[in-house]
């Protein structure tokens, strides 16, 4: 090896990217021995009043979220027979299982004892829980994904016939992920409905189960669209013809169904708070921040979107996927952290500590740092020799 590969070896490991990646791994290392060794208490600001922190409310509520781009590209190719939409199946799938891979993983921080994890499920079930039925599902769904992602992993692997054997149940795979996400994605807005007395009436809705549903459409079609638009141009060596030839198709595609679908959720949204009669808190400070999301987070994508598929403008539509994206975030948080415990004073009200910051950016940090990993060498943006036109 000669002293200019050496130093060309050097440079492509401590760019930027790594050197940052690296930063929040150690001090997400650190505050995992931190968390382990000294409890809860040791690293986040979590008290009686406030037992769910950004632990909850971004690593399992935002990430379950947005992997559901898993279940609607899967749902649009293999079930409404758009397989236009084909080449941008396993790329949604390896991001909707990390995600949901990350999701168990950064609950073992806010269990704590990650052990007993699977203790609900396989020892003593508690059927009358909606945490239950959460946890069944989302454990149930994450075995699904992991199937529906093997075929990359064995051709990679060159084991042919087992691949095979699992493509041939990519219906029933897909038919039990959609069932599987309807149940839970509505099941963690039902967990806020039995909370009527904590959550702000503008949050609050017997309708939180179809919100968290019909947003998750949303926020997995969106997700699609940036998740792509964020790997085009760091893995374009290693996209096909036909990954690229069919990537604005699937843009436009999915913003014309993301405008819908946002339109209509707008819709329901305004059905509940008539519902309730709730008008009357718009004139209010949360009011106005209930308004900053439905127009800039729910009424503005879906117009950005409905322009952009108009005018086949590919920019404008990947900023409305982004504005979604964050939009769902803000949703999120506002339902299960700013809006909850809403008539608590300032001094009382829950703000995640540095150390909660920092796993959350820990988790994120592996989920890109797995993905980059497995698309550099599985064939997610590409057609693996052996299985050209094989679909």
């Amino acid at each position: 090896m000669t002293v200019e590969t050496v130093t060309a070896e050097r440079k492509s490991l401590f760019t930027p990217f790594n050197i940052i990646a690296a930063v929040i791994l150690v001090a997400g290392l650190v505050v995992t021995v931190m968390r382990f060794t000294g409890g809860l208490g040791a690293v986040t600001n979590l008290d009686q009043n406030n037992p769910w922190g950004i632990w909850i409310s971004f690593d399992l509520l935002c990430g379950v979220a947005l992997a559901a781009g898993g279940y609607t590209t899967s749902a649009a190719c293999y079930i409404f027979g758009l397989k236009k939409y084909h080449s941008g199946v396993r790329p949604a799938i390896l991001t909707a299982f990390l995600g949901y891979a990350l999701v168990v993983f950064a609950l073992h921080y806010d269990v704590g004892r990650p052990w007993r994890l699977p203790y609900p499920i396989f020892v003593q079930q508690g059927t009358t829980s909606l945490l239950f039925e959460v946890g069944l599902c989302v454990f149930l769904y994450l075995t699904v994904l992991f199937v529906e992602f093997t075929p990359a992993m064995f051709e990679w692997l060159g084991m042919k016939k087992i691949r095979n054997i699992v493509v041939k149940g990519t219906l029933a795979l897909t038919i039990m992920g959609v069932i599987l996400s309807t149940l839970h994605q509505s099941s963690l807005g039902a967990l806020f409905s039995i909370a009527p007395s904590k959550l702000h009436p503008l949050w609050y809705s017997p309708y939180l189960p179809v919100f968290f549903f019909v947003s998750s459409i949303c926020a997995g079609m969106s997700m699609v669209i940036f998740e792509g638009t964020l790997s085009h141009k760091p893995m374009h060596r290693l996209m096909d013809k036909e990954y690229l030839d069919n990537h604005d198709g699937l843009i436009l595609g999915f913003g014309k169904a993301t405008s819908l679908v946002l339109f209509g959720y707008f819709a329901i949204k305004l059905i509940g708070l008539a519902y309730d009669n709730n008008w009357h808190y718009l004139t209010t400070g949360w009011g106005a921040w209930y308004m900053v999301e439905m127009l800039g987070f729910v009424a503005l994508p879906s117009f950005l979107y409905a322009v952009g598929v108009r005018d086949r403008n590919i920019p404008l539509i990947k900023w409305a996927a982004g504005l979604t994206v964050l939009g769902i975030v803000v949703n999120r948080f506002n339902v299960s952290l700013v809006a909850f415990n809403y008539f608590l004073p300032s001094s009382q009200r829950y703000f995640p500590s540095w150390s909660e910051i920092t796993i959350s950016l820990f988790v994120v940090a592996i989920g890109v740092l797995a993905f980059r990993f497995i698309t550099t060498r599985m064939p997610i943006f590409h057609e693996h020799p052996d299985y050209k036109d094989a679909h």
